[in-house]
């Protein structure tokens, strides 16, 4: 029942106008106690969340590191003349330059190539499933991977594979001569034979330091060696000086000793390699077509070199790109997927307007789908700019603790400070107070990107 009905009921006139001006502010305040009372519990927890932590680490910032002593700007001082934090600003400023770049630029081409997928709906979800795995399950599962040891890490696997597939890898890096039956190791690890041979003669070099379990799968029982062909060849066998179960004699071929087949050998004359051979499966090998004269036997010292282990992705120069490239793969999908929802909204118009007026695909692409996705590709760009300043967990998990300082972030060079063994809240409140700050343009420019599409 309105106030005019109400009027008219009781024999009275209309409200005057002070009346209906004096009701409608009634009603507007009522209206604002609702309202506050509904948004009080927000209120209440973002004072609680946000901003006594931001007011109480800003004050925490101008005290030293007990919090009783008041030193004003010291912390931020101190913070730009402290190597580690200028090292940790140098890798955020890499962080914020090339992850949100890489990741927008991968979510478009992405989004793009994934619209003549017949399979998208599966694709998108196959990109877009490392999105649920938290930061530390991704960042144990990459610092497994990029670990060094090529028996667990997946990448110095593949890269050990393929470099041992191309330049093979040594034969017996933990072998070594027999003291004291002819053999001398030289200063480039190579081993060398005392005695001068001549062709015709043989020579028996016994090795030791190999596990039976270690032989290569075609070794075969070693034989003693016969002579050669007087004045022609030259003769001998390379063999593991060990019998299963012990006994035989040091320096001689004994039953059930094992040959070392693939060792390189070479015939030196007057320190010149002049003839090279590869031992058989029973570890034998000859020199044929020799002239007469003194030669040396030599094992060179690639059959006795360390096999290839990788690279070290987790050392000081690759520690940082390799914790990006494990954030790409979690936000990659992050970065298609808004920027799909973005092209299925484009204008189809447009674009087959193009297509007919003769543009091709990258044409198209560059002149057109670009430009007007422009304002997604900027707010996702924005986004991760954001995301990429707080990044912690993946720093801390993935870089062992001797690269920690080379990787360091704002963030983790906080925690460190504050909780890591530096126990200094004060320059831990700064370096927050300084991260909040470099933060908060981004914010703010992305909550006007949403205003003005809003309106």
């Amino acid at each position: 029942m309105t106030a005019t009905t109400f009027a008219k009921e009781k024999g009275a006139g209309p409200p005057s106008p002070a009346a209906r001006a004096e009701h409608v502010r009634r009603a507007r305040r009522r209206g604002r106690v609702v309202a506050l009372l509904f948004v009080f519990p927000a209120l209440l927890l973002l004072g609680a969340l946000v901003v006594y932590p931001v007011l109480f680490s800003v004050g925490r910032s101008l005290f030293d590191a007990s919090g009783t002593r008041f030193v004003g700007g010291d912390n931020y001082t101190e913070m730009f003349r402290d190597p580690a934090t200028l090292k940790a600003v140098r890798n955020t400023t890499i962080w914020v330059v090339v992850a949100p770049a890489l990741l927008t630029g991968l979510g478009l081409i992405l989004a793009v190539l994934v619209e003549k997928v017949r399979w998208a709906t599966a694709f998108k979800l196959l990109l877009f499933m490392p999105m649920a795995v938290s930061f530390l399950a991704a960042g144990i599962i990459f610092r497994l991977a990029y670990d060094e040891d090529p028996d667990k890490g997946v990448l110095n696997a593949a890269v050990v594979s393929v470099h041992d597939a191309f330049k093979g890898s040594p034969s017996y890096p933990s072998a070594r001569a027999r003291e004291g039956f002819g053999l001398t190791q030289g200063r480039d690890g190579s081993y060398l034979t005392d005695a001068s041979l001549s062709p015709g003669a043989t020579v028996t070099l016994p090795m030791v330091g190999v596990l039976p379990k270690d032989l290569p799968g075609d070794a075969a029982p070693a034989r003693p060696v016969e002579g050669g062909k007087a004045g022609d060849e030259l003769r001998g066998v390379v063999y593991l000086d060990f019998a299963p179960g012990g006994g035989g004699t040091q320096g001689k071929v004994d039953r059930g000793e094992s040959g070392l087949p693939g060792m390189k050998v070479e015939a030196v004359r007057d320190g010149r390699t002049v003839a090279s051979t590869t031992t058989g499966s029973d570890g034998s090998f000859r020199f044929s077509g020799l002239t007469a004269g003194s030669y040396e036997v030599k094992l060179p010292q690639a059959n006795f070199a360390q096999p290839y282990q990788g690279i070290s992705w987790l050392g000081p120069t690759l520690v940082t790109p390799m914790i990006i490239g494990a954030y790409l793969w979690i936000w990659t999908g992050f970065a298609m997927v808004l920027i799909g929802a973005g092209l299925s909204a484009l204008p189809r118009d447009a674009l087959e307007a193009a297509r007919i007026d003769g543009a091709n695909e990258w044409q198209i692409f560059r002149r057109i789908t670009v430009p007007l996705l422009a304002p997604v590709l900027t707010v996702v760009f924005v986004t991760l700019v954001i995301n990429v300043m707080k990044v912690f967990d993946l720093v801390y998990i993935i870089a062992p603790g001797p690269v920690q300082q080379d990787a360091t972030v704002l963030a983790t060079q906080m925690w460190l400070v504050s909780f890591g063994g530096g126990n200094n809240q004060g320059l831990g409140s700064a370096l927050g107070v300084l991260l909040l700050l470099l933060v908060i343009p981004a914010m703010v420019f992305n909550v006007r990107r949403f205003r003005r599409s809003q309106r």
